[in-house]
């Protein structure tokens, strides 16, 4: 294997490793914006009337649905 052909080959895994950590990075953040969007923040368990044994404790600004 001659010098130029090694250095075409590097040059070859490195723009091969760029893409994937690329699509990768990508795909991550896909599936991010996927489950922000398709979760249902606004239904939230709370806790239905004030508990003295519960202190410390938030309850929800809106009821669960």
């Amino acid at each position: 294997m001659s010098p130029a052909e090694r250095k075409g080959r590097g040059r070859l895994l490195v723009i091969a490793g760029v893409a994937g950590g690329l699509l990768l990075f990508l795909g991550a953040n896909a599936h991010l914006l996927y489950v922000a969007l398709a979760s249902r923040s606004e239904c939230v368990d709370h806790l239905k009337l004030p508990d003295d044994a519960r202190q410390g404790q938030y309850r929800a600004a809106k009821s669960a649905c």
